[in-house]
């Protein structure tokens, strides 16, 4: 039966269709300090845009299991889709990145996600529209990876399933990077899920909100969130840079970005975070995995959407050799 293969990565998550719209008159206003900004458009008028494409199978979990499969790993998805055109479209996309897609569930009553992107410049703003999909955890065996991430607000079932599973079979690792609702629950809702998190990913907006914290201090933040549970734990900073912590042996580092300018920012995260998990599945160290992450990340965000960047495994392997001298984890 289906369910008895063992995956190297098993990603639950969400996947759906982004309409990208680029915008050509728009403006930025921030605060002063360059924070809280605004995408702005004239009210009421009509808004030219240069141009618009359409990427399916897309979404945190639908780009952790492509990125997987591409750098050289087993890889399927748990997700949501309705039985409709776009919902066809996301399960053709996925099979032809290699990716299992028998844990799709079809959802008759349901559309799949659909969501606009507004992209300005680099940047893009995204308006999304989340089916209310009834979450259920499918019959599994045991993969090496379980990749935990977004998913709707009535999930938190779902992440009772997971944690159960994880008691059952141990040797089961998994990483968490949440989305939206797990970031704004409280902790207390999944905090089995933090405690059984063996690498978990976050920005620094998004590290102060599960915290409930104003603290600056990124290698504090990293130590705050170990304390909730995961082991190591990926703080990432946009074009900073991102840390890593290893609650085990107490170290901590920062990795600069590899060199590049980017085009369109959609699916960094996702990129780096799953690609630094592939690496560690595949038997690469903390600071070795912390390497690959960045390199993905900046593959992709000088493409259109989270996907069409993402690399190989002798791709990344190829800008390691050629990176500047300065790109390598510093300890903190």
């Amino acid at each position: 039966m289906f369910w008895e293969k063992n995956y190297d990565f098993l990603a639950i998550g969400e996947t759906t269709i982004d309409a990208f719209i680029r915008l050509k008159d728009a403006s930025v206003h921030c605060n002063i300090n360059n924070e809280n900004c605004q995408l702005c458009v004239d009210f009421g008028a009509k808004i030219p845009f240069e141009f618009s494409k359409e990427i399916p199978a897309v979404g945190n979990g639908a780009n952790a299991s492509v990125s997987a499969s591409r750098l050289g790993l087993s890889s399927a998805l748990i997700a949501n889709i309705g039985k409709d055109d776009n919902g066809k479209k996301c399960k053709k996309s996925l099979q032809k990145d290699g990716v299992g897609t028998e844990y799709l569930k079809i959802n008759t009553d349901k559309e799949t996600n659909y969501h606009y992107v507004l992209w300005y410049e680099s940047e893009r703003t995204i308006l999304q529209k989340h089916s209310d999909f009834h979450y259920k955890m499918p019959a599994i065996n045991k993969p090496k990876w379980i990749y935990l991430t977004s998913l709707g607000d009535n999930s938190v079932g779902l992440h009772n399933e997971i944690s159960e599973y994880l008691d059952k079979n141990k040797d089961v690792k998994m990483a968490f990077q949440p989305g939206i609702f797990q970031i704004k629950w409280d902790r207390e809702k999944i905090k089995n899920i933090y405690k059984q998190t063996e690498v978990f990913f976050c920005n620094v907006e998004e590290a102060r909100t599960i915290l409930s914290t104003e603290e600056h201090d990124i290698k504090k933040l990293m130590e705050m969130m170990a304390k909730l549970g995961p082991k190591k734990v990926f703080i990432t900073d946009g074009i900073k840079g991102a840390y890593a912590y290893d609650s085990e042996s107490n170290n901590a580092w920062f990795m600069p970005v590899y060199p590049h300018k980017p085009y369109e920012r959609t699916g960094a995260g996702d990129a780096f975070a799953s690609t630094v998990i592939a690496a560690l599945a595949l038997g690469k160290t903390l600071e070795e995995s912390l390497m690959w992450g960045p390199i993905n990340s900046m593959s992709v965000v000088q493409k259109i959407g989270a996907q069409e960047g993402l690399l190989t495994r002798k791709q990344i392997e190829d800008y390691l050799k050629k990176a500047p001298e300065d790109y390598k984890p510093q300890k903190i």
